[in-house]
């Protein structure tokens, strides 16, 4: 059984099939997001001739939106250009949760900005789906091209194929690394507290000062010895004097 979708080359659907399973079968607790989206970023552009380049878009763990698991540098090139200026296909596709189809960016006049941003790219044909969780738009999945009309509906109806198993499998991942990453990063945060603490015992002990001006002191410390508050109160609690000390 195959797929025709005017310029988009035949596909045959046990193939798409199986990349889709690939894709589901891989297990939270084992494989990071970013392998998951990789696999389907190259797949998503194997599959659509013409495709310079394939990626994702997603908000990372600061709350930014970045690009992942792309396949070639256009990718994030073209991307970054759109999270500077707040504008270009992927993030309509993201925030409609809707495709955004581009023919010819020669004639396209949706985000100016965007589109004389990337004038020095190759890149005249995109299309892109939504990342769909439940009611959540995670992010979106896009394809570039250098020539026109390399796209058309039924190339965003094959994305959305692709999209759709990828916005369960990455809502998945993120549901069950949250906690650990929380906790991983709450035990740093404490450890780091307790060292300081530390540091600045023995640092009151050996130059008779304050608490606080201690503390002051291994502030101080950080940016002339070019290096963390953490690591200078790792050396002073393992006997290793800070400068001055």
């Amino acid at each position: 059984m195959w797929i025709y979708a005017g310029t988009m080359a035949q596909l045959p659907l046990d193939e798409l099939t199986a990349v889709i399973a690939r894709i589901q079968g891989l297990l939270p607790t084992e494989e990071k997001v970013t392998t998951a989206i990789r696999l389907l970023a190259r797949a998503a552009k194997e599959s659509v001739p013409g495709t310079i380049g394939a990626g994702v878009s997603l908000i990372d763990g600061r709350g930014r939106r970045t690009s992942s698991g792309y396949t070639d540098t256009i990718v994030s090139q073209a991307d970054t250009v759109q999270y500077e200026y707040g504008e270009g296909p992927c993030l309509t596709a993201w925030a409609s949760e809707r495709p955004a189809l581009v023919t010819d960016l020669n004639v396209e006049q949706r985000w100016p900005r965007w589109r004389n941003g990337i004038a020095g790219l190759p890149v005249l044909a995109v299309v892109s789906a939504p990342l769909l969780a439940g009611k959540v738009s995670l992010g979106a999945l896009k394809l570039y091209a250098a020539a026109p009309d390399t796209y058309d509906h039924g190339s965003a109806a094959l994305l959305q194929l692709f999209a759709a198993p990828a916005a369960t499998l990455i809502s998945h991942i993120q549901a069950n690394e949250a906690p650990h990453r929380m906790t991983a990063e709450l035990q740093a945060s404490l450890y780091t507290r307790d060292l300081v603490n530390r540091a600045t015992g023995v640092v009151m002990e050996r130059m008779g000062l304050r608490q606080e001006d201690a503390v002051r002191f291994l502030i101080r410390q950080a940016p002339e010895e070019k290096t963390s508050l953490q690591q200078v109160s790792e050396r002073v609690v393992a006997g290793t004097p800070a400068s001055g000390t």
